[in-house]
């Protein structure tokens, strides 16, 4: 026997585990302590004042502003934290009973509902992040064309300014990626996506709008293109909070979504998750979702497996408390709130960006809910980079917004105002930014040493990703 200790929240204890059960289960003994831990005897108060102290270093969006463009880190409300910490939905578990837990299964065929509404599309709940649901949908894509004996639909197209994730999964499920370059105007060349269609041509992966912020007019075009080459169209929900309420995907001309439910319908995302990557397809897709769907029978609820279903991708049912989260901001909206903070959020990044003109990527042209600065001519005049003027940012009390993306612009800075900041922190948020700009030409040193004020200065970002310290030195 090992006597083993512990704390739990009726203090200290010791109790015996079979030293078989630890060689069963491979826990290791090396990793089990067979004496009292040495913990500090601290006040309450020391304790809170530690841990809010340490708070103190990490900003959010309850901070100030958080521009973290195509990331859409819009602000979160607290109801949809009272509603996720119900009992009945954070005290079940997934093997229970299905007629126990009708509730929450009722959330979820509301919920898919309500998705459906806004993307036109059937949907499943189970992918796990944004990158999951583009794994998913490719997943589907792809056993639909073998369900069709058409084996030789293996490539996937890919515009120059998709995100990364988008070739990442494609490579994942087992299709080559084709890129095809942008025109002028942002969007997708349209003669040169003739010239890479085929019949081997699986789908076409979009984001509309555009990681440039900007809508792809030619949509329908770049719809008919590619279906009349037998392929399918794919749907990168990550800027969908410019266009919910506004234009369900489904209608112009997508056959497959996934929607950043943590994003667009508002759960805290930070740090790398919670997440929640829900894919739709439309009617002649439904049959491939992962099982299990959730489907109404009479009055209750139950799973169901869709007939060619590609299986699961995901243990049990998804993120849940993501889901009812994101229930809780659509039923507080409404169809009408839905629509109007999209709005808003595009109303939002023009206003920001005819703020920030000097330095505006896309002189004069309107965006949708986010754009795209360039730093390019302050750098080649100064030295000082968009990486500068972001760490400058954070001295002003902002969170910097995504530096150098997309990879086609230059020194590019994406900002994301969304639809819930004033018309008061935009214009100081604008003046901030301008005033960094100017310093730039009469103080270049001292911004490319920013920031100044933080816990932590400026670490060597190449060698801190190459060579990461994963271990505290004694």
């Amino acid at each position: 026997m090992l006597t083993i200790y512990d704390r739990s929240k009726n203090g200290r204890h010791a109790y015996e585990m079979p030293t078989s059960f630890v060689e069963e289960y491979n826990l290791g003994k090396e990793f089990l302590q067979d004496k009292m831990p040495e913990l500090p005897q601290v006040s309450e108060i020391d304790i809170v004042r530690h841990y809010t102290e340490l708070s103190s270093h990490a900003y959010g969006v309850d901070n100030g502003f958080y521009p973290l463009g195509s990331c859409t880190m819009k602000y979160n409300p607290k109801v949809n934290e009272i509603v996720a910490g119900f009992d009945g939905f954070n005290n079940i578990h997934p093997e229970q009973p299905v007629k126990s837990v009708q509730g929450a299964l009722e959330l979820m065929y509301k919920l898919s509902e309500q998705l459906k509404a806004i993307t036109g599309m059937n949907m499943s709940l189970q992918p796990a992040a944004g990158a999951h649901g583009e794994f998913t949908g490719l997943k589907v894509i792809k056993a639909y064309h073998e369900h069709n004996k058409d084996f030789k639909r293996t490539k996937i197209i890919v515009p120059d300014s998709a995100h990364g994730t988008n070739p990442a999964s494609a490579a994942l499920v087992g299709l080559e990626i084709v890129n095809v370059p942008s025109n002028d105007d942002g969007g997708v060349d349209i003669e040169a996506l003739k010239g890479v269609v085929g019949d081997d041509t699986a789908g076409l992966m979009l984001t509309n709008p555009n990681t440039l912020g900007l809508f792809d007019a030619n949509i329908e075009k770049i719809a008919e293109i590619v279906h009349n080459a037998g392929g399918l169209l794919y749907y990168d929900g990550a800027n969908l909070n410019a266009v919910m309420g506004v234009v369900r995907p489904a209608d112009t001309g997508f056959d497959v979504v996934h929607l950043n439910i943590h994003k667009t319908f508002s759960t805290p995302h930070g740090g790398g998750g919670p997440g929640s990557g829900a894919m739709g397809v439309v009617d002649k897709l439904a049959d491939f979702l992962p099982t299990p769907i959730v489907v109404k029978d009479g009055d209750s609820y139950k799973f169901a497996e869709p007939q060619y279903t590609i299986g699961k991708v995901k243990n049990y049912y998804g993120n849940f408390l993501v889901l009812v989260r994101a229930y809780a901001y659509i039923r507080v909206l409404g169809a009408t709130g839905i629509k109007d903070a999209s709005q808003k959020a595009v109303l939002n990044a023009n206003y920001l960006k005819y703020k920030l003109g000097s330095i505006d990527y896309q002189k004069g042209r309107k965006c949708m809910h986010e754009f795209v600065l360039s730093m390019e001519k302050v750098h080649n005049e100064t030295g000082v980079s968009a990486l500068d003027l972001a760490k400058a940012m954070i001295d002003a009390n902002m969170h910097p917004p995504t530096m150098y993306f997309p990879l086609i612009v230059h020194e590019a800075l994406m900002f994301e105002p969304t639809e819930t900041e004033t018309k008061e922190t935009l214009d100081d948020v604008a003046v901030k930014i301008l005033e960094i700009v100017k310093n730039a030409y009469s103080n270049s040193e001292y911004l490319k040493t920013s920031p100044h004020t933080t816990y932590i200065g400026r670490p060597d970002e190449v060698i801190a990703a190459r060579q990461p310290i994963l271990k505290i030195e004694k």
